[in-house]
């Protein structure tokens, strides 16, 4: 996988606001959030058929997103985020997917209101949720500093089209 140095910086600003927001919110209250928060899809039977990610009690829309990594498949919960450029992933989901990252992988800096933060890019194979499945999703993993992972628009944006409204965001196939 190959990142030139202007897609790195459009990718680092977005990742760089969505961290930001984080860290305005204490560690602890984003963590008990993110737990309370149960993720509501309407799973659509079909893969031409669109999905609806609910919004949950929080004000946030939590997606089950089903990766396929290098290593491994798993179901993780993620945040829908339409501000993060890329998919961003915590050490603790990257774990989970078998992404086995050593300290020199995380040779690219995003720098958020709070300082630099190390992340390692990474390509997930496949990112699915419900019927909305994309292949060679571009990610990244923060070495520290996010609470919970993020559904950005690596994946987003290539989906035919997605919609928001209050109550839902609509992602088609």
């Amino acid at each position: 996988m190959r990142f030139d140095l202007s897609s790195f910086g459009v990718m680092a600003l977005a990742v760089a606001s969505a961290l930001s927001a984080a860290w305005w919110l204490s560690p602890a209250d984003v963590r008990g959030q993110a737990q309370a928060a149960t993720p509501t899809v309407v799973h659509a039977p079909a893969s031409d058929t669109p999905t609806q990610v609910l919004k949950a009690a929080d004000g946030h829309y939590w997606a089950e997103a089903l990766i396929d990594a290098e290593s491994g498949q798993r179901v993780i919960r993620v945040m829908v985020d339409t501000g993060a450029s890329v998919v961003v992933l915590t050490p603790a989901d990257a774990a989970r997917l078998g992404l086995r990252l050593k300290p020199g992988d995380f040779s690219s800096t995003v720098i958020t209101a709070s300082g630099p933060v190390r992340a390692a890019p990474v390509s997930l194979h496949t990112v699915a949720v419900a019927g909305a499945r994309v292949e060679q999703v571009q990610a990244l993993v923060v070495e520290q500093g996010l609470p919970h992972s993020l559904l950005g628009m690596s994946y987003l944006g290539r989906l035919s089209s997605f919609s928001a409204t209050p109550a839902e965001i609509t992602l088609r196939p």
